[in-house]
């Protein structure tokens, strides 16, 4: 496992960690990383220094720093907005029902009447949000995306 230090184009900075260099550079290449302030999928690798580890553990098993502090291996999110977003991506996934890549169908389905309205998230191109919009359907963007299933 390797830690990047991650920036985005609206220069927000955060860490994350992948398999190695080669997936960060899958993974981006697809556009499943993005910015965890903004949502933003422009993400590239920032500065950063290399940690070297001497060999010497904390208490708890993690690495300890050249001051003797133990080094965090993962970090919880440091902002009030990362806070915020994190608060409202549990909000929105435990009262809404994630539609996926069918997301417009179903809001144009239920905007007719043809399904029962009920609360849904899921993708859409911006070109397909703008037509929502403009015929009606009450959408929003939200500034995270949907956990990817892995199966």
């Amino acid at each position: 496992m390797i830690q990047f230090t991650l920036k985005c184009d609206q220069d927000h900075r955060f860490d994350s960690w992948f398999k190695s260099a080669a997936a960060f550079d899958v993974l981006a290449q697809a556009g499943h990383i993005s910015c965890a302030v903004c949502g933003s999928s422009q993400v590239t690798k920032g500065m950063m220094a290399p940690r070297v580890s001497t060999g010497k553990t904390s208490v708890e098993g993690a690495p300890e720093a050249k001051d003797n502090a133990p080094v965090p291996m993962l970090s919880e999110p440091d902002g009030e907005i990362e806070k915020a977003i994190k608060a409202l991506r549990k909000t929105v996934e435990a009262s809404s029902d994630y539609v996926g890549a069918d997301f417009v169908k179903e809001a144009r389905a239920m905007h007719a009447g043809e399904k029962p309205e009920r609360s849904i998230y899921g993708e859409a191109r911006l070109d397909q949000a703008k037509e929502l919009a403009e015929e009606g359907v009450q959408l929003m963007a939200l500034p995270f995306r949907p956990k990817r299933s892995t199966q």
